[in-house]
């Protein structure tokens, strides 16, 4: 059993990229500690009205301390998770070779973290938002076009429909 420290914003996190790849991973005997820029204990709210107990916050984790780091993405993802302290946790997973995982707008998180130079990704776009895209570029990353990117320990998928996909690529990489 591995345990995962799975990150949500405190609100705005997209629901089915939460609720999906944690059913999936819990179903694989794994255990869950939810993590947020939100107050431990309190309720974060997704951005279709889910909603998920705050067990810890960022500041307060360790990525040591796990077998892998997700982030799920959403649009509270950028507003609420693009900071430092997510950037040293995402640091802290890569440094510790633990496995990281980041879908949706997400991955652009990994990128201004510095994480993703010379690794191939996937991110969240739209033919009128390519922003994503040009974030993973400028900072390093390849950017492939498809539902699920694995490179090394970092495993990016690219939005809520690939949101079991991405579930069942963190289990089968989280089998030791």
């Amino acid at each position: 059993m591995a345990h995962i420290l799975y990150v949500i914003a405190k609100n705005g996190f997209r629901d089915e990229e939460y609720f999906i790849p944690r059913e999936v991973l819990e179903a694989a005997g794994h255990a869950i500690v939810t993590a947020s820029n939100g107050e431990a204990g309190v309720v974060a709210v997704g951005s279709h009205g889910g909603e998920a107990r705050i067990d810890a916050t960022i500041a307060d984790m360790k990525a040591a301390a796990f077998d892998a780091v997700v982030f799920a993405g959403g649009p509270g993802a950028a507003e609420n998770l693009d900071n430092e302290e997510s950037y040293r946790l995402i640091r802290e997973t890569v440094a510790t070779g633990k496995l990281l995982g980041a879908m949706c707008i997400a991955p652009t998180i990994l990128a201004k973290a510095g994480v993703l130079r010379g690794k191939k990704a996937t991110v969240w776009s739209s033919p009128l938002d390519q922003d994503p895209i040009a974030i993973l570029e400028n900072n390093g990353a390849e950017y492939i076009d498809a539902p699920v990117v694995e490179d090394s320990n970092i495993i990016t998928a690219n939005g809520p429909k690939t949101a079991h996909a991405f579930g069942e690529a963190l289990v089968a990489r989280l089998h030791f």
